[in-house]
């Protein structure tokens, strides 16, 4: 996610970031999640596959005295298809703070695991929780659960998904 784009997520969101679970879904660096602990979220999860990126994330989340920190060196959809990881990071009782900025390509490659992943995270959330889900311009957000309680807006090339609500119905 670009710095101006980053900010202006951060801006919509505003106070609901305050002692919530930041759960960054494809961390890479793990910039939204670090900065979601920096704006006083509580807790932060990332899930990163990559073995040397996840590596770097936990060497800077050391470095910059990030506490309540867990790092997942995992696929993300494989290891959050599980149950018991949901039921895991519901324990808190904190709202969520869902990050889901993968490589664009994913919202094409893999939407039939990605789509479903999002509904069942969505239906778990604590109340109060908040989702962001960031895609270029080719990706519909009309596929979304409930696709007409996000808030959509346009940084090009990305297009920004925001949903503050309870969980999903059903």
């Amino acid at each position: 996610m670009k710095d101006r784009v980053r900010q202006a997520v951060f801006n919509l969101l505003g106070e609901a970031v305050e002692g919530a679970h930041a759960i960054d879904l494809f961390a890479g660096t793990g910039v939204l999640g670090l900065e979601a602990l920096s704006r006083g979220a509580c807790q932060a999860t990332f899930f990163e596959q990559h073995h040397p990126t996840a590596r770097r994330l936990a060497e800077t989340a050391a470095r910059l005295g990030a506490k309540d920190v867990e790092i997942h060196a995992a696929d993300t959809l494989a290891f959050l298809a599980q149950h018991e990881t949901r039921q895991h990071l519901a324990r808190s009782g904190r709202p969520w703070l869902v990050f889901c900025s993968p490589p664009y390509e994913l919202y094409h490659t893999a939407w039939e695991r990605l789509g479903p992943l999002l509904e069942q995270l969505l239906r778990g959330a604590p109340a109060g929780s908040c989702f962001v889900v960031e895609a270029d311009s080719r990706f519909d957000v009309g596929r979304l659960p409930e696709p007409d309680s996000w808030d959509v807006r346009e940084y090009p090339p990305a297009r920004v998904a925001v949903r503050r609500a309870a969980p999903i119905a059903g």
